[in-house]
């Protein structure tokens, strides 16, 4: 097993206009988690629920987590769950359907459409839990469920917050990074790969499988030069990497920047901009469709780097002084 990252939690409120990284007291997390579930079109969904540390029973806003491409609630999201909720959120972190602890077959199946329902299910079951305030509802989300969240917040029309870290807002963005990382002939090999996956699920047989991140060179979902280190930096050594690959037919035409313009509530977006996964340019896009609305934070570094060292406690500085200051301002 390897080491969790350090975490340090920061629980003091601040104007989230502004960007300093030392205003905030640091303090160790005591948060209590426990084991929840939920039902997504009839599937259950499986979570961790977190109470503050000082709960007293009155109605909290409620921050929910889901990670990005083929990632689960265990990889490298509790130090930020723990950080939420020692600053005095409840926060549901939950697995999608067919990865993680969630049902769900087959396994490694990663449907945007689904882990769409997944989220409005996972919002309609937050706003159910006791101490919960219904109307103080945040959405975090990483890499791909940076665009979830984003597009969550566009349907629901009823979310108050939400913060999106190395986010990929345009699926063809981040495919021309993928082609100039590794050059258009590593692109033919995985589109095999994915009509296969569909003719085998037309025929009712088990998934084709590629893995979520390899070395460059490689096939794979990133193999850009952090992808593979990055993952396994992040992940549990547990953790399947692999994904159905008929993902990547769906994947250029994801494009939640634009839904951008219909989201009501305040949002955070944290471009990384050393990131080889997820387009800096399509998040600018985002934060200005979204007008007066977004705050855009620019670190320099790159996309795995987000969640350890350094990078992780930049931006659990940012994100908890933006949900303080919208969720409890």
């Amino acid at each position: 097993m390897r080491d969790e990252p350090t975490m340090n939690c920061h629980t003091k409120t601040r104007d989230f206009t502004r960007s300093d990284p030392h205003s905030l007291e640091l303090r160790p997390a005591t948060a209590l988690r426990r084991d929840a579930e939920f039902l997504s079109d009839g599937v259950t969904c499986r979570a961790w629920v977190y109470a503050p540390p000082a709960y007293a029973g009155g109605p909290t806003p409620c921050i929910i987590m889901g990670h990005g491409l083929g990632g689960t609630r265990e990889g490298s999201l509790q130090p930020y769950a723990e950080c939420f909720a020692q600053a005095g959120f409840h926060v549901l972190l939950f697995d999608y359907r067919h990865l993680g602890a969630s049902d769900g077959e087959p396994r490694q199946l990663g449907s945007i459409a689904r882990q769409l329902d997944d989220w409005a299910a996972a919002i309609a079951y937050a706003r159910s839990l006791a101490g919960v305030d219904p109307d103080r509802i945040g959405l975090w989300g990483c890499s791909l469920s940076a665009g979830h969240v984003l597009v969550a917040a566009a349907r629901d029309g009823g979310i108050a917050a939400i913060s999106a870290q190395c986010p990929m807002f345009d699926g063809g963005a981040s495919v021309r990074l993928s082609v100039k990382s590794a050059g258009v002939r590593a692109g033919l090999p995985l589109t095999w790969a994915a009509l296969v996956d569909v003719v085998r699920d037309m025929l009712g047989k088990s998934p084709r499988y590629v893995p979520v991140a390899a070395p460059p060179g490689q096939l794979a979902a990133m193999a850009s030069e952090d992808a593979y280190s990055g993952c396994r930096a992040i992940m549990p050594p547990y953790w399947r990497n692999e994904i159905a690959a008929r993902f990547f037919l769906t994947m250029p035409f994801y494009r939640p920047v634009r839904h951008a313009a219909e989201v009501k509530c305040l949002a955070l977006i944290i471009a990384c901009m050393k990131d080889t996964v997820a387009s800096i340019s399509a998040a600018a896009e985002a934060a200005a469709r979204l007008g007066g609305k977004a705050r855009l934070v620019q670190l320099p570094i790159g996309h795995f780097e987000v969640y350890l060292g350094e990078g992780f406690e930049r931006s659990s500085r940012e994100q908890v002084a933006f949900f303080q200051h919208v969720l409890r301002g």
